[in-house]
């Protein structure tokens, strides 16, 4: 193992495991440090395993405790962590889903079978009104992912029409199934993964018919859209090129996704059951997201000096292989303290590049990938990666303080490379938080932060953390990984010092 210095690039002569190091952060202030998107914490839930059914959406005549048959205990978890914006139907459910079925009395609606993920049959009962009810049940943006792929252009208009106008033929269609005032509609989505399962297209042709659909995408009664194209799979950097030389003029944003994942064939690897080895591995595989997402914004730039268009990385977390015993094409995975790390690296990583990247969608919510719960009959858990998302809350619309971290960088397999310290800062209403990752399995980290400029006097804390970075929460035991106060850091004399203890992610506010 080589370890670099991040600001001297120079070899270091001990091994990280060895004594601890001392990592001094540095602190930039700026009045012209862009703001962090809120929407950079948005959320995205597929109709895809129990991510809907069981995971948010119960029924009224469940025995589960529900609001108008949303689960109570899901829906604090979401309102505590303030999600801000929620993509819906897919994914590629997306680009097979009608949303005329999806509307009307439940007993009504014609099922269909989810070929997609598992061939589960959907019987529709969760479709446009509970989506956007949910939406303002727990007070976020929706983000409605339209159908391009076995869709038409009068469907998606109609859909649109159907959501947000005052009056018309769809407007009286939602007042008689229940809803007698538009819903407001931001986010649309012109279909998803148009190069796979949302159509298999090539990228000159979905250019074309992206300016199509967009075209008959109306704004009624001062909805104001903001349209975006479906984007590339991380490396296609040819996807991007061509959509902004063909169609960027009637795009508001434009999509990405990239998944922290061994392969697209064989195993994924298991989300439990890892080497340290494979631990650095995915943490260096998480981090390459920066250098992608940097040059989609090079292409981006190219075309679009002004950075009026917007990328959005809405699909992105990790990816391993479904839990044994699950239902298969499901995609339930477990969540351990390494998938925390994946976040915070990830969150950490786009606030640096807020000025192009304005909203992040982790792939999903609930039961599926790198979720926020799991939930099983009437119990839930909140995941490490929850946690993270938690902690990092008072970084949504705060002014970004950039800094310097002087951290050791480990080199791991595939010529990665990952900083033994990640770190991120943010200032909002005169309060001042930073969150400090240590990526180091076996070694705390001493950190010495001057707060030149900044004044404050008291700082609290937070920490998440657990004694092996495979530990998870199940329904057994709930709370294995979970926050718990930090009170190890000081300020004396105009510096910030703490312990940053080993596979710890902490978060300190600053008063």
């Amino acid at each position: 193992m080589k370890l670099k210095n991040i600001s001297l690039s120079l070899l270091l002569a001990t091994s990280v495991a060895t004594a601890a190091d001392k990592v001094t952060v540095t602190l930039t202030p700026s009045a012209d440090a862009p703001i962090i998107n809120k929407e950079i914490y948005g959320q995205f839930a597929e109709h895809l395993g129990t991510c809907i059914y069981g995971g948010i959406w119960v029924g009224e005549d469940s025995p589960i405790p529900n609001t108008a048959g949303y689960r109570n205990d899901v829906i604090k978890a979401f309102k505590d962590l303030k999600v801000p914006v929620l993509r819906w139907p897919g994914g590629c459910f997306a680009d097979e889903y009608h949303w005329t079925d999806g509307i009307g009395p439940r007993e009504n609606r014609p099922r269909m079978v989810n070929s997609n993920w598992g061939g589960t049959v959907e019987d529709n009962s969760f479709g446009t009104h509970e989506f956007f009810n949910l939406c303002e049940l727990i007070g976020c943006e929706p983000y409605l992912s339209g159908n391009v792929g076995s869709g038409t252009v009068e469907e998606l208009a109609k859909w649109v029409e159907y959501i947000t106008a005052e009056d018309g033929p769809q407007a009286a269609l939602r007042k008689k199934n229940g809803r007698e005032k538009p819903w407001r509609l931001k986010y649309l989505g012109v279909g998803n993964e148009s190069w796979g399962c949302g159509g298999s297209f090539r990228p000159e042709h979905y250019a074309d018919e992206y300016r199509r659909y967009q075209t008959y995408c109306r704004n009624f009664n001062g909805n104001k859209l903001f349209k975006i194209a479906s984007g590339a799979s991380d490396y296609d950097y040819n996807w991007t090129d061509v959509l902004m030389k063909n169609a960027r003029n009637a795009m508001d944003g434009i999509s990405l996704h990239y998944y922290t994942v061994k392969g697209w064939s064989g195993s994924k690897g298991s989300a439990t059951k890892f080497s340290d080895d494979d631990y650095y591995w995915t943490l260096g595989k998480c981090l390459e997201i920066g250098d992608v997402v940097r040059r989609h914004i090079d292409i981006m730039d190219k075309y679009d000096p002004k950075r009026r268009v917007a990328l959005l990385v809405d699909e992105w977390g990790t990816w391993w292989d479904e839990e044994p015993g699950t239902i298969s094409g499901h995609l339930y995975q477990q969540n351990t303290m390494r998938d925390a790390m994946v976040a915070a690296l990830s969150l950490n990583t786009f606030h640096n590049l807020t000025d192009r990247v304005k909203m992040t969608n982790i792939a999903q919510i609930a039961n599926v990938l790198q979720s926020m719960v799991l939930t099983k009959d009437d119990k839930m858990v909140l995941t490490p990666t929850y946690y993270v998302f938690k902690m990092y809350v008072p970084h949504q619309d705060a002014r970004l303080i950039p800094l310097t971290v002087g951290s050791a960088v480990r080199d791991v397999r595939d010529s990665r490379k990952v900083p033994v310290v990640s770190a991120t800062a943010s200032e909002k209403n005169g309060v001042v938080t930073i969150s400090l990752a240590n990526t180091d399995l076996a070694k705390s980290q001493e950190i010495e932060i001057p707060l030149d400029g900044i004044k404050a006097t008291k700082v609290s804390g937070e920490i998440l953390t657990s004694a092996d970075i495979r530990d998870y929460n199940d329904f057994d035991w709930a709370e294995k990984v979970t926050l718990r106060p930090f009170d190890k850091a000081k300020i004396n004399k105009g510096v910030l010092r703490l312990s940053l203890p080993a596979k710890s992610i902490v978060t300190l506010s600053l008063n």
